[in-house]
């Protein structure tokens, strides 16, 4: 039995539709693409987390969890993290990054709105397996 206590963090795959085609929003902090996310707080729900985060990072505040609250974890990361991520729909291509009082700068440098296969040609290997199966769900299913 395992018993090694990971750091949980938790984000949201964010897609949106414009004129019938799907957009996948990715944050690059240094030179890593990744989904919104961060640190789960003590006592905080890990859905709550997740949508906290996205708000924090991107202003998004309006997120549709359509798909119900099925997530999607990763592998061990850096020793003792995880990332869960949900999958949730915006109406707003409007993203702000705004500066974090900890760090003085915002999180991330830049953001994107991309297609499914430009998405996952930027994603890290570890990451990619949750781009997929959102995609999944997103092209085999109605809201």
């Amino acid at each position: 039995m395992n018993d090694t206590q990971y750091i949980l963090s938790a984000g949201v795959v964010i897609v949106s539709r414009r004129n019938g085609e799907l957009r996948y929003l990715l944050l690059k902090a240094y030179d890593y693409w990744d989904f919104s996310k961060g640190i789960v707080e003590p006592g905080e729900d890990p859905l709550q987390g997740a949508i906290r985060e996205v708000e924090e990072e991107t202003t998004l505040d309006d997120l549709v969890f359509h798909w119900g609250n099925d997530y999607r974890e990763t592998p061990p990361y850096r020793g003792k993290k995880i990332a869960r991520y949900y999958l949730a729909e915006t109406q707003r291509l409007d993203v702000d990054l705004p500066v974090t009082e900890e760090l003085g700068h915002p999180e991330h440098d830049e953001f994107r709105w991309l297609s499914y296969y430009d998405a996952r040609a930027l994603l890290n290997v570890r990451v990619q397996p949750v781009l997929d199966w959102a995609h999944d769900v997103v092209s085999n299913t109605s809201p």
